[in-house]
């Protein structure tokens, strides 16, 4: 006998067909296998263009048997939280290593990204204190700022001139204050102007907490990320790397100071409340760590890709937002019409998701479409061929919206 107990009154029934009404339920694709280039489902395989797994890492042999022989060694399981009994040698040795490589003192690993953004940044702060937060930035520190009950400050899209006047108009006595920004962004795919961020911090005697979340893996030398790119790892303070994207795996790590470390350990309530990610991952996120740092021939090749993809793309009369990440959005509209032309995709054999609020402002639905090492270039003239069927071409990108959902 199954339980349907409900809110009294039809209020979920309602609430859900709101939803419905906007075109912004969401439904799960049941996926048969591993996923890389293909998309095996229940009613044939489609070619993958929504994953963020960019080096195409996500099934490689060697991480697998890695994880496979720590799971014999340590089990399926941790069991507890990390400050219980959950902590292993290979939770510690991983996070030693990644300090060293990323040039910080300490580091501090997360289950997932999310909870890394969501405990660091609400740890850190606290009422006093002041957050500027780009307009863009992803959902886990939106909801990082919100927790901390530090004052929340938000400056337009990468615009530093808005970001300087609000740090010259909004000061503490006896408090931090702390930018925060991804270095990819994550819907539009563009990077953040590091270098005049980092002048500009430490010109107003701010923080800078970085996410590369999207960089980390793909860019700078073994795949350190942006600021490493860059040569500013030293003007970051914390540096949030995320393991669910270029190593195909999960999971996050906070680089930063021994005594900011000690702090987010002590005070992050997704750290302190959470079992600990079983030890395997760390030995499979250890193994793909020598991977992505020998790997300049799959960035090369990623690379390559991407730009394969950009130039016929622009020839078809495309309208893309410019990027040179793997991320490429295509701007649709309204979410009705975003999923029209997911599914007519789909019909076409290529799987794309749609993106719609309240991931993106209102009246910005897209096709979030992700370039992988993994592709062939006769997968990316397959997607263009579907492109070019489903969307109406233009010979401008559209315009970037202001995020609407700010913390």
């Amino acid at each position: 006998m199954t339980s349907d107990r409900t809110p009294s009154g039809g209020i979920w029934d309602r609430r859900y067909q709101a939803l419905e009404a906007q075109n912004l339920d969401r439904k799960l694709r049941v996926s048969l296998g591993p996923t890389a280039e293909t998309f095996l489902t229940r009613d044939g395989e489609r070619l993958h263009f929504c994953s963020n797994d960019y080096l195409g890492l996500a099934n490689h042999p060697q991480i697998a048997e890695a994880m496979c022989r720590a799971m014999e060694q340590y089990g399926a399981g941790t069991g507890a939280s990390r400050l219980i009994s959950g902590h292993t040698e290979l939770h510690a040795q991983f996070e030693a290593a990644w300090a060293q490589w990323m040039g910080y003192p300490a580091a501090l690993s997360f289950p997932s990204g999310y909870q890394a953004n969501v405990g660091a940044i609400s740890a850190l702060t606290a009422p006093g204190d002041i957050i500027f937060s780009d307009e863009r930035v992803h959902a886990s520190i939106i909801d990082g700022c919100r927790l901390s009950r530090a004052q929340v400050v938000i400056f337009r899209h990468n615009d530093l001139q808005h970001l300087a006047e609000l740090l010259a108009t909004h000061t503490v006595r006896d408090g931090v204050r702390l930018i925060v920004t991804d270095a990819v962004f994550s819907m539009d795919g563009d990077e953040t102007p590091l270098g005049a961020l980092c002048a500009l911090a430490e010109q107003h005697g701010a923080q800078l907490y970085l996410d590369e979340a999207h960089s980390v893996g793909i860019m700078g030398p073994e795949g350190r990320g942006l600021a490493h790119r860059e040569a500013l790892a030293k003007s970051v303070a914390v540096h949030v790397s995320t393991f669910g994207k270029a190593w195909g795996l999960c999971g996050a790590m906070v680089a930063t100071s021994s005594l900011a470390v000690a702090i987010i350990r002590s005070r992050a309530r997704s750290f302190l409340f959470t079992t600990a990610a079983p030890a395997f991952l760390s030995a499979g996120l250890l193994r793909g760590w020598d991977i992505v740092r020998q790997g300049d021939a799959l960035r090369q090749r990623l690379q390559s890709n991407i730009a394969v993809f950009c130039e016929r793309a622009a020839n078809l009369g495309l309208p893309l937002i410019p990027s040179t990440s793997p991320i490429q959005p295509l701007v649709i509209g309204s979410a009705q019409a975003a999923l029209r032309v997911s599914q007519a995709l789909w019909e076409r054999g290529i799987f794309v998701q749609a993106v719609r609020p309240p991931t993106v402002p209102e009246g910005t639905s897209r096709l979030r479409i992700t370039i992988t090492a993994a592709h062939e270039t006769a997968h990316i003239d397959a997607l263009l061929s579907a492109l070019s069927a489903c969307v109406p071409p233009s010979g401008d990108a559209p315009n970037r919206p202001r995020e609407d959902d700010t913390p």
